[in-house]
C-alpha cells in the first residue's frame, strides 16, 4: 500500500472563491460565502465582480487560460438586513452552538424557555439552545420550576451580532488570500 499525495496543481474545484460586498466584507462568515470556480468566472464574465485576488491555477478554453479567482468583491453593494431570519442553524450561531444550561457541544436541540404548555411562543426571545439531557431534565417546566436559568435569556439578535459570532467558527480550509478579509488568525503589525 503506498502512500499518496494530493497533486501540486489543485483542481478547480478545490477553488472556491470568497465573496466579499462591494463594501470588501464578507457576505457572510459563518456560513462562509464562498462561490464555487464556476460561478465565480460567469460573474467575473458578466462584469457583476472584480477580481481582488487569484489562485495560481488556471483554466483552459481552446483559445484562452484564465486564472481562477480566489477572493472577489461584488460591484454592487448588497445590503444585510438588520435582523436575520429565524431559523434554527441561526439560534444555534447566535448562542454559540452550546447549551444554554451546561455548556455542552453535543447532541444540540431547542427550548422553549417558557414552554407552549404555558403560553410560551416560537421566537427569538423564547427559544435557547439546548443539549438533548438539559432539554429532557427541564421537560415541560419554567427555568424558575425546573431550577436552570440558561447562561444567556433569548434575545432576537441582529445580523451583525451572527456574523461576529460566525467569525469565531473559521472553516476547516482557508486560503492564503482570504487572510486579510476574515481577520482570522491574522497577526498584526505593530
Amino acid at each position: 500500500m503506498g502512500v499518496h499525495f494530493a497533486s501540486p496543481i489543485p483542481s478547480p474545484e478545490s477553488c472556491p472563491a470568497l465573496v466579499l460586498n462591494a463594501d470588501y466584507r464578507p457576505l457572510s462568515y459563518f456560513p462562509l460565502s464562498l462561490w464555487n470556480w464556476q460561478t465565480a468566472l460567469k460573474a467575473v464574465f458578466l462584469d457583476r465582480v472584480t477580481i481582488v485576488s487569484e489562485y495560481d491555477r488556471e483554466v483552459h478554453s481552446p483559445s484562452t487560460a484564465i486564472k481562477l479567482p480566489s477572493v472577489i468583491a461584488l460591484k454592487k453593494f448588497i445590503r444585510q438586513p438588520r435582523f436575520p431570519a429565524f431559523t434554527r442553524f441561526n439560534l444555534f450561531l447566535r448562542d454559540q452552538f452550546s447549551c444554554q444550561y451546561c455548556g455542552s457541544e453535543e447532541d444540540l436541540t431547542f427550548d422553549h424557555v417558557v414552554p407552549r404548555a404555558q403560553g410560551g411562543v416560537t421566537s427569538w426571545t423564547n427559544i435557547t439552545t439546548a443539549c438533548a439531557s438539559c432539554n429532557l431534565k427541564k421537560g415541560g417546566r419554567t427555568p424558575k420550576e425546573a431550577d436552570m436559568r440558561p447562561t444567556r435569556w433569548p434575545y432576537r439578535p441582529t445580523t451583525y451580532e451572527l456574523h461576529e459570532n460566525g467569525r469565531g467558527f473559521p472553516p476547516n480550509y482557508l486560503h492564503e488570500s482570504w487572510r486579510d478579509y476574515l481577520y482570522w488568525d491574522t497577526e498584526l503589525e505593530s
